[in-house]
């Protein structure tokens, strides 16, 4: 990807990468001169709107209306649309960047998504808003990072939590509406931490990075070799049926997260 296609952040030794014409996805985070997130289009970290996760069968409903997603991950649709989209760069600085999209089909109705990152030489700070002015609906914010299991040397990262609870998982890979008690890895899965997500990543002996959020859910997957996922978002997979959160003139949908670190 060219530099042109690509907006830098610094602070310090601390370098941002992202890529609004890829989804608007952190396409490096480098702490130190070392790289934290896989590598390639896919991944990095990406926006996850106006769903995240899973959609059972694509299907949702706002209120009587019912309305069918492309099944991208059969039978479901996953993840939403932004991060296939090419956002606008609104305004960037030294060490903070902000970039909107509007929503378009295959999404039914209309608004603005913006995403707004902060770095620190200690912290990055992500912030994504959905408004409308036009027709109220349900939707979910959140993001998808893709960190590295193991950062080129020493040990793989250790990831600990403590969550009120976990969703219990069906076969289709959607909650059952049953909470169970945390269990072991390995996850593809979501808990509940009411009183706001907090997911800590050691590298032993190289860092420490922590993923903070109000919201009240957390996704954690860790079922593939290469890295380890932490997606705080504002509901769980499939909640826009299951948790509906109204976007309205009124009232937008908001959510920030900031992952903080030290060097050990």
């Amino acid at each position: 990807m060219s530099s042109e296609e690509s907006v830098r952040l610094a602070a310090g030794d601390v370098e941002l990468t992202v890529s609004p014409q890829n989804g608007c996805r952190v396409a490096s985070l480098s702490i130190g001169g070392t790289e934290v997130l896989r590598q390639g289009d896919r991944y990095g970290c990406f926006p996850m709107v106006p769903w995240c996760g899973r959609v059972r069968n694509g299907l949702f409903h706002n209120g009587d209306v019912a309305h069918q997603l492309p099944l991208n991950s059969p039978p479901h649709a996953i993840h939403g649309t932004g991060r296939d989209t090419a956002w606008r760069t609104a305004r960037t600085a030294k060490s903070e960047a902000s970039f909107t999209y509007d929503l378009a089909e295959p999404w039914p109705y209309t608004g603005r998504v913006t995403q707004t990152f902060e770095l620190a030489e200690d912290s990055l700070t992500l912030a994504m808003g959905i408004e409308t002015y036009d027709t109220s609906f349900p939707a979910q914010a959140g993001w998808h990072p893709w960190f590295r299991r193991n950062l080129g040397s020493g040990e793989d990262a250790r990831v600990e939590f403590s969550a009120a609870w976990q969703e219990q998982r069906g076969e289709d890979h959607l909650p059952t509406g049953q909470r169970i008690e945390p269990r072991p890895g390995p996850w593809d899965d979501c808990f509940g931490m009411p009183d706001g997500v907090s997911v800590t990543l050691t590298w032993p002996e190289q860092l420490e990075l922590t993923v903070a959020s109000r919201a009240e859910w957390v996704v954690i997957y860790d079922e593939q070799a290469e890295a380890v996922c932490v997606e705080p978002q504002s509901g769980p997979p499939n909640g826009l049926n299951t948790h509906p959160q109204l976007v309205t003139p009124i009232e937008p949908l908001e959510i920030a997260t900031t992952w903080s670190w030290r060097r050990l």
